[in-house]
């Protein structure tokens, strides 16, 4: 029974106590959750809470907005100003960073993409949040777009909540990773998911075939090595798992292992890759590594990359060790385009 499992908030404390850290951060991620807890809310009621559809508008991306990912980011953006605890916030939906007032200015950063998967909202397939939070730099009071360009080693916390058939939240602060499950009926978190570790070894791979023309050579090395199965060089059959939703497919490989790749091809070559690095490889990264996988671009670590810019894209390859190992290794041995 939920009622006697631990809360988010309880385990934040001891792992404050056992760390001898601040508390601020501790209330700064029950501000998080609070935002994560409403929109798991919107999700759930999905066209009752008039939260179907597009808004006819675009983001910085370029991308069209369905009305849950304003409502999403307004969300996030609100519970987060009065809280005390933050410096300024990015989103992945926002041009510049978002100013808080400097009577609520606090230490820390927080970048965040408040809808990840909304491709997935019209069709109810399960998608997510993300987010980071970095230190903001000393002696900056009113922070620019250069203070949050801090490469993902740098990285105070990291997390995702998943809104599927129930709503969790993974996240690490660099002591591996714990997950936390909503009890719906209290309105809370409850810690069900331990030190959560990802296999080494894989038989499952999540990617978006039909860029398979545009891959580089060792990306498509690799899949057709899978695809080949027992008969291939793998002497081993894989399975295809793709959700379009980066939370999704993450999840999916932090409970049983696997590969999920955005890698670099011809369609995003120009942009740098197809993931933003601030809100979407730099915390899955950190996640993934804390649980024992290994993220890369193909050629470095991803958590190492100097940001340039707010809103920069990179390829993404993550996962299981062994397998992610092995892809590096196709790109390092130059089977390049």
């Amino acid at each position: 029974m939920s009622g006697y499992r631990t809360t988010l908030t309880h385990f934040l404390i001891e792992e404050q106590r056992r760390r001898q850290g601040e508390g601020v951060l501790t209330l700064l991620l029950a501000d998080v959750m609070t935002a994560c807890k409403r929109i798991s809310d919107l999700v759930d009621h999905g066209e009752l809470a008039g939260a179907l559809g597009t808004m006819g508008t675009e983001n910085v991306q370029g991308e069209v907005q369905k009305k849950l990912d304003v409502q999403s980011n307004e969300l996030f953006k609100f519970c987060n100003t009065i809280g005390g605890h933050l410096a300024g916030m990015a989103s992945e939906e926002e041009d510049d960073v978002v100013t808080v007032p400097a009577e609520y200015r606090g230490r820390y950063l927080l970048l965040f993409d408040p809808l990840d998967g909304s491709s997935n909202i019209d069709v109810n397939v399960s998608v997510g949040s993300i987010f980071s939070i970095l230190r903001c730099p000393d002696g900056i009071e009113q922070p620019t777009a250069e203070d949050f360009l801090q490469p993902g080693v740098e990285q105070v916390c990291a997390g995702y909540t998943v809104y599927g058939p129930s709503t969790m939240l993974v996240l690490t602060t660099g002591n591996g990773v714990h997950g936390f499950t909503m009890d719906r009926n209290v309105g809370e978190f409850f810690y069900t998911h331990e030190n959560m570790t990802i296999p080494a070894d894989t038989q499952e791979f999540a990617i978006n075939m039909s860029n398979m023309r545009h891959w580089e050579a060792p990306v498509r090395r690799y899949i057709e090595e899978c695809l080949a199965g027992k008969t291939g060089p793998r002497e081993k059959d894989f399975n295809m798992r793709w959700v379009a939703s980066m939370v999704a497919d993450v999840h999916r490989i932090m409970t049983r292992g696997g590969v999920f790749m955005y890698p670099m091809c011809d369609k995003t070559r120009e942009k740098g890759g197809k993931l933003r690095l601030m809100y979407e490889a730099n915390p899955m990264s950190f996640i993934i590594e804390q649980a024992g996988g290994v993220s890369s671009t193909g050629r470095e670590r991803i958590m190492e990359v100097q940001p340039k810019e707010l809103h920069q894209r990179v390829p993404v390859i993550l996962g299981s060790k062994n397998e992610i190992d092995r892809i590096v290794s196709y790109h390092s041995e130059g089977t390049e385009k």
